[in-house]
C-alpha cells in the first residue's frame, strides 16, 4: 500500500517537474537544448537577450565534494565538467559566469574544479568570470581564483584560505565505560589517525607527517591564488586588481568581507550578479547576450535506485532546507573552522 503510494506520487512529481522542463525550454522566445545523452543536461534561458549571443552561468553552491548527492552516480566535479563541455562546444557561448556560493569542501574536489576552469579558459579560448554570492570562502575562493575576473558583493564572506584536518579522539570516553580496541597493524604509523589512540601516544613524527601534508596543501592554496591574481591581472590591464605586496599576511585563514578581498587585491569588483554580468560581455566583447544555464533532467528512475538501495525498508526524508557539510575522518578540507562540526 505505502509503495503503491509512494509510486503514484513520483510518477507525479516526476511529470509535474517535466513538463516544467518542457515550458522552460520553450519560454521567453529563448528555446532549449538537450544535451548529450550521457551528460543528463538541459539548456534553459535565464534571461532573454537581444542578441545571438550566449553567456553560461555555472553555479557552484554547497558544499564541494566527489561524492554523488542526487542519486546519479554524478558528483559535483562531474556536473561542472560537463557544463563546460557544453560552453565549449556551443560556439554561441561567448563566456562563463562563474556563480559561486560555497564554504570550500574537499581539497581534492576543489582542486579538480580549479583545473577544469583553467583548462575550459586556456582550450576554449572563452574568459570565465566569477560572482561571489553570500560565501565563496576556502575552497569557493580556491575554484574562483583562475577566473578572469572577480566580482563579489561587499558583504559576501570570503577567503578563509587555509587546509584544515580535524577528527574527535574518543580514547578518554573508552577508558571511562571500560571500552578497550585492538589494533592490528602492517606498520608503525598504519594508526597514526586513530581516534582510540591515547594523545599521549601520539608521536612527534606522527603529528610532523600530518602537519607536513597541510603545510604542502597550503602551499598549493596559495600558489593557486598568487597564479591566478597574477594572470588576472595581466589580461585585465589597469582595470584589474593585482594583490597587495603582504597580501600572505591575510592568507592565514581568516574571514574576509568582500570590501576586504577588494582592498587587498583577492578581487576585482564590488557588485552584484548584474555588475557581473555586464562585465562578462565587457570582457567577452559581446552585448544583450542571453544568459543560459545547464539544468539537470529529472528522471525518476532515480527515485527507484534510491528505494533499491534502502535492503528492503523505504525511508521518507523530510528537507527542511537546511544543509548539512558532511565530513569524513581522514580526509583535508578547505573550509572555515567553524564548517568542520
Amino acid at each position: 500500500m505505502w509503495f503503491a503510494f509512494f509510486l503514484i506520487l513520483a510518477l507525479g512529481v516526476s511529470a509535474f517537474f517535466n513538463l516544467a522542463m518542457v515550458g522552460a525550454m520553450f519560454s521567453s522566445g529563448g528555446g532549449g537544448k538537450l544535451g548529450a545523452a550521457n551528460d543528463n543536461l538541459q539548456e534553459v534561458v535565464l534571461e532573454e537577450g537581444a542578441s545571438s549571443d550566449k553567456i553560461a552561468v555555472i553555479a557552484v553552491e554547497g558544499m564541494i565534494s566527489s561524492y554523488s548527492y542526487d542519486g546519479t552516480g554524478k558528483s559535483m566535479v562531474d556536473y561542472v565538467e560537463s557544463m563546460l563541455e557544453r560552453a565549449t562546444s556551443d560556439a554561441s557561448v561567448k563566456a562563463v559566469l562563474l556563480q559561486v556560493d560555497s564554504p570550500g569542501g574537499e581539497v581534492l574536489a576543489s582542486d579538480d574544479i580549479y583545473k577544469l576552469i583553467k583548462e575550459f579558459q586556456r582550450d576554449s579560448g572563452k574568459p570565465v568570470v566569477c560572482v561571489m554570492e553570500g560565501m565563496a570562502a576556502s575552497g569557493g575562493y580556491y575554484v574562483s581564483a583562475p577566473c578572469r575576473w572577480i566580482v563579489a558583493n561587499e558583504l559576501t564572506m570570503t577567503g578563509s584560505i587555509g587546509v584544515i584536518m580535524q577528527g574527535f579522539n574518543f580514547r578518554g570516553l573508552m577508558d571511562k565505560v571500560g571500552v578497550e580496541p585492538l589494533t592490528f597493524k602492517s606498520g608503525r604509523m598504519k594508526d597514526m589517525l586513530s581516534s582510540t589512540k591515547r594523545p599521549g601516544e601520539i608521536t612527534g613524527e606522527e603529528r610532523k607527517i600530518i602537519q607536513d601534508f597541510i603545510d604542502e596543501t597550503f602551499g598549493r592554496f596559495k600558489s593557486i591564488v598568487q597564479e591566478g591574481r597574477s594572470a588576472a591581472a595581466k589580461k585585465n590591464g589597469e582595470e584589474g586588481r593585482g594583490l597587495i605586496e603582504k597580501w600572505e599576511d591575510y592568507a592565514d585563514g581568516r574571514l574576509l568581507s568582500g570590501k576586504q578581498a577588494f582592498e587587498h587585491g583577492f578581487i576585482d569588483e564590488l557588485g552584484d550578479f548584474d555588475d557581473a554580468v555586464s562585465r562578462t560581455e565587457k570582457i567577452a566583447g559581446t552585448s544583450g547576450a542571453t544568459l543560459v544555464a545547464y539544468r539537470k533532467l529529472i528522471n525518476f528512475g532515480n527515485f527507484f535506485r534510491l528505494l533499491g538501495e534502502g535492503g528492503g525498508e523505504t525511508t521518507v526524508k523530510v528537507d527542511l532546507g537546511i544543509e548539512m557539510p558532511q565530513l569524513h575522518v581522514g580526509r583535508a578540507y578547505f573550509l572555515p573552522a567553524g564548517m568542520t562540526y
